[in-house]
């Protein structure tokens, strides 16, 4: 009798396909997958060669997540055509689980050098760094805007990239380098979303690469005025120029109860050795 005439029992054809005896004998009481021959004296199951790819094929949508019912619904249709949309279709569902557990990890890490950072700074330093540019999505403010308003818009924004959560993101505000020049502290004309993958779509800010001041603030919001006049002194002195946006992203949000102790990381693009126009 050649190979694939005989039938194999069903601990050798679980261990065959690396699966458990119970779960094939359960695959045969729901009706997914039977034997090709069940012993009436015994009731022991035996399976041929030949239903090796069916079982795999069911293992692998299985894999995937497709559920008892759609399996059994295909395994009755099979056809090249199903096979492709079914594959198709959690092919897609793949990709989207795949960017969720990416923009989970980014925001992690992201959160972790925060966690770095606050356990090693200085609050009184003010250093010079490098930065890479970045594409950051933008919610527009105004004086009317309410908080209740701002948190519907952040929510709307993160939803056209398929964010399951908000923390899935991370956001920040934004000051006009003018509106510090001119002593106007509270003037924040934009929130920003910085989403953890690259996207690319017209209308986004561009955050440049360059050199940039940084300093931390920690104290009552409406103190902050303070630290940034000891910022634009600081830069005055350095002969360095601002241009652009600061941008403010609190570091410890996820770690304090109250919003006193927040510790609010400050960046602006800085020119060296160019006087301010």
């Amino acid at each position: 009798m050649e190979k694939k005439d005989k039938l194999l029992p069903i601990g050798q054809f679980a261990a065959l396909h690396g699966v458990n005896k119970k779960t094939l004998m359960w695959y045969d009481e729901v009706g997914l997958f039977r034997p090709a021959a069940v012993n009436s004296q015994n009731g022991y199951r035996y399976y041929s060669y030949q239903q090796s790819q069916t079982l795999e094929t069911i293992l692998l949508l299985r894999e995937m997540g497709v559920s008892v019912k759609e399996i059994k619904a295909f395994m009755q249709e099979r056809s090249a055509a199903s096979m492709e949309k079914l594959l198709g279709e959690k092919i897609e569902e793949l990709d989207r689980e795949i960017s969720h557990k990416k923009a989970v990890r980014e925001t992690l890490a992201k959160h972790r050098r925060n966690m770095q950072t606050l356990l090693s700074m200085d609050l009184e330093e003010i250093s010079i760094v490098e930065k890479k540019g970045r594409r950051l999505v933008t919610v527009e403010l105004s004086a009317d805007t309410s908080f209740e308003k701002a948190v519907e818009m952040i929510t709307d924004e993160t939803k056209k990239y398929q964010l399951s959560y908000l923390h899935d993101a991370s956001y920040g505000s934004m000051i006009a380098v003018e509106s510090l020049y001119a002593g106007n502290f509270e003037d924040y004309p934009s929130l920003f979303i910085e989403i953890p993958f690259p996207i690319r779509r017209s209308g986004l800010h561009v955050q440049p690469a360059g050199t940039y001041l940084r300093a931390f603030y920690r104290g009552p919001w409406e103190d902050m005025d303070i630290r940034y006049r000891e910022i634009l002194s600081y830069a005055e002195k350095q002969g360095m120029t601002f241009y652009g946006f600061s941008y403010e992203v609190v570091l410890n949000e996820n770690v304090v109860e109250r919003e006193e102790d927040a510790i609010v990381q400050i960046e602006i693009p800085v020119r060296l050795g160019q006087i301010r126009p």
